[in-house]
């Protein structure tokens, strides 16, 4: 891919942004949008994304995934966090987890946020715009979100965010080539194996996560080894 990135100051949001991209774009142009401030960031469904003005990296992508049936879109959901956790791991030594379906995890800590909006023609994926909100310089987060962390406050000190914007965009090229990238989404999956809590529309209960279906829903098992499916926002994690 050779994507042509565009630098703004301030938007409401880097995916809305680029949905409404003036110029007429050339047929299947990459398109990377980097705001150093979004007054409206979005993270999945209602929730918000804090991002200090010009201390983290907030952008969206626009890519043609070639030939990609509707029906397999989570696939992209698999190579974006796979490519967060391959970027991020060797720079702060520590492993990196997806919760699913693609937050990005240190530990028990959110570092990384992703949004993915997908446009269809016909059967087929047309483009998706996917929107990222990385924490990297920020000290100090006054939101009540209840467990964002940085590389900085990993590391103890900052990051140059166009070259780890540049390395991200490396990272991913590669990532989206690997046949192996779904296996590679569930080796990373936050809590898997583990009995921990959860809560749906009955209420609260204990169940360990085995496995993500290749349409993005995620598997549990509950405490009697009945197995759970779940679409994305029918449950939560208890962190």
């Amino acid at each position: 891919m050779d994507f042509k990135i565009i630098h703004i100051a301030e938007t409401d949001s880097t995916n809305r942004w680029l949905k409404d991209y003036p110029p007429p774009l050339p047929a299947g142009e990459d398109v990377v949008v980097v705001a150093e401030f979004q007054t409206a960031g979005k993270g999945c469904g209602s929730n918000s994304w804090e991002s200090e003005r010009g201390k983290n990296l907030t952008f969206s992508m626009l890519i043609h995934p070639e030939g990609l049936p509707a029906n397999e879109q989570f696939h992209i959901t698999e190579v974006v966090s796979v490519a967060l956790c391959e970027t991020l791991e060797p720079i702060i030594n520590k492993k990196v987890a997806i919760k699913w379906p693609n937050d990005i995890y240190v530990g028990d800590r959110k570092i990384c946020g992703i949004l993915i909006e997908n446009r269809l023609q016909g059967s087929a994926i047309k483009d998706s715009i996917i929107g990222i909100g990385l924490n990297v310089n920020q000290r100090v987060f006054l939101s009540d979100a209840p467990n964002p962390v940085s590389l900085y406050q990993l590391m103890g000190q900052e990051t140059d965010l166009d070259a780890l914007l540049q390395h991200f965009l490396e990272v991913f090229e590669r990532i989206a080539l690997r046949p192996t990238v779904n296996n590679d989404y569930r080796a990373r999956l936050y809590r898997k194996g583990i009995p921990a809590l959860y809560e749906d529309g009955s209420g609260r209960f204990k169940a360990t996560l085995t496995d993500v279906q290749n349409d993005g829903r995620l598997v549990l098992h509950d405490e009697t080894g009945e197995k759970r499916t779940y679409a994305f926002k029918e449950v939560q994690f208890i962190v």
